[in-house]
């Protein structure tokens, strides 16, 4: 089938089944000191698998000494790749890394199938998942900004409001591909609502801050348990699987801490090596939550094999979106359960000699208590110890200082009652007010 013939066609790919696809992860010799390429492949493959209606037929690692101009892989590679795809009748290529317009034309010639990079594809993955208003346009404005430079068909789920693969079918695909003028007028279109989801994300943020209720952020790398984390501690069922991206949008919900002080938790988007700098400008908003959280809690999958690796992506990330050093930071070492007896064993030890480091499992609720004491300890206003004089028929404030469990000494006289309690400003507050 040729290119314009499989191109006519694209339409029908849904109604057929699956869209099969194969992932290339290129192993360039430049690049070898950054990751090693077996889990950088197997996580490829797991991005491709987070998209509906994929079918992925096949992986390869492509080393290569450096990458061609015209066509990334050599002459070779290239005939090679073609006869496998022919033969595994596959209809996408996906390609672990950057890839330029001009191969990205010369590569869908040479093979006769539709093609993505890593950005497009996660671009897809976003635009799949995105369910709030301002993530929908987030997600619209960096695909955007991706596609201005490429007068390519990958972009067509911008036509919907949750797209799946926007190579299949679609509204206007030949007109938004010939004229680039309306992708500069539909930029314009959505920076202008963005600012006002963005204005109103603001307002409430402000209204919160009157609040005080101090904000704790979970940030990670995707997959890591940040979800099931968050669902773990606020009884939510916010959608926690074991799929990259599985969660886009900030959610966010009230937790009380062992000491009774309340904070709010925010779940965000899962960071990831190499994440498209459109995403990151296009997610700063939504990222916002951690620029002003009192206290982050960065969730690692301390049972994968680049544990390391990725704690020093999300590290990136964080500085790369402003966050400084000054925002307290505890370490999760989330998934301990799915370690073996001694490498478990080493990692709750290593842990327990750190600082800021608390070893659990969000999934059995394994060092839950432990990691929650600590989180109260650093986001926990001052508190003051003062004795309150009561009168004996005064029960009902008597009970309101136990149940908020403040109270740390109690001497009763003959007509009035003395107790000794340690409490916040907000809960002296309360208790006058009764």
């Amino acid at each position: 089938m040729t290119a314009p013939d499989r191109h006519a066609s694209e339409g029908d790919l849904t109604a057929r089944g699956p869209t099969r696809a194969v992932v290339l992860h290129p192993d360039i010799h430049t690049d070898r000191d950054r990751r090693d390429p077996g889990p950088a492949l197997e996580e490829a493959v797991a991005l491709a698998a987070a998209l509906p209606d994929l079918e992925v037929v096949g992986a390869e690692i492509v080393r290569l000494p450096k990458a061609h101009p015209g066509l990334l892989f050599g002459t070779g590679k290239i005939e090679e790749l073609k006869a496998r795809i022919e033969a595994q009748e596959v209809e996408l290529v996906l390609i672990d890394g950057p890839v330029t317009p001009v191969q990205q034309r010369n590569l869908e010639k040479e093979w006769g199938v539709k093609l993505l990079d890593r950005t497009g594809l996660i671009l897809e993955i976003f635009a799949d998942r995105a369910a709030t208003r301002e993530g929908v346009l987030q997600v619209e404005l960096a695909a955007l900004s991706y596609q201005r430079t490429r007068l390519v068909r990958a972009w067509t789920h911008l036509e919907r409001q949750r797209g799946g693969l926007g190579f299949v079918g679609g509204p206007g695909e030949t007109q938004i591909e010939a004229d680039r003028r309306a992708i500069d007028e539909a930029v314009t279109r959505i920076r202008r609502q963005l600012a006002k989801v963005v204005k109103t994300r603001t307002l409430h943020r402000a209204a919160r801050k009157k609040v005080p209720y101090p904000i704790v952020a979970l940030v990670g790398y995707t997959n890591a348990g940040k979800s099931t984390l968050f669902n773990r501690l606020t009884g939510a069922e916010v959608m926690a699987k074991d799929m990259l991206f599985a969660t886009l949008d900030p959610t966010m919900r009230a937790v009380e801490l062992p000491d009774g002080t309340e904070v709010i938790l925010s779940d965000t988007v899962g960071f990831i090596s190499d994440l498209p700098t459109q995403l990151v400008a296009a997610f700063r908003a939504t990222l916002e939550e951690v620029l002003d959280a009192d206290l982050i809690l960065h969730v690692r999958d301390i049972s994968h094999p680049e544990t390391a690796e990725q704690a020093e992506d999300v590290m990136q990330i964080l500085t790369d979106l402003g966050v400084t050093g000054e925002t307290p930071l505890i370490e999760v070492w989330n998934k301990i359960d799915q370690l073996p007896g001694p490498e478990r064993a080493t990692r709750l030890t290593e842990a327990a000699r750190r600082e800021h480091v608390y070893a659990a499992s969000a999934l059995t609720g394994e060092g839950i208590g432990p990691l929650l004491k600590a989180v109260a300890e650093a986001v926990s206003p001052p508190r003051t110890r003062t004795v309150v004089t009561l009168k004996h028929e005064d029960g009902r404030r008597r009970a309101w200082l136990f149940d908020q469990g403040i109270v740390e000494g109690e001497k009763a006289g003959d007509e009035e009652t003395r107790l000794t309690v340690n409490w916040t400003d907000r809960q002296r507050a309360a208790f006058q007010a009764l």
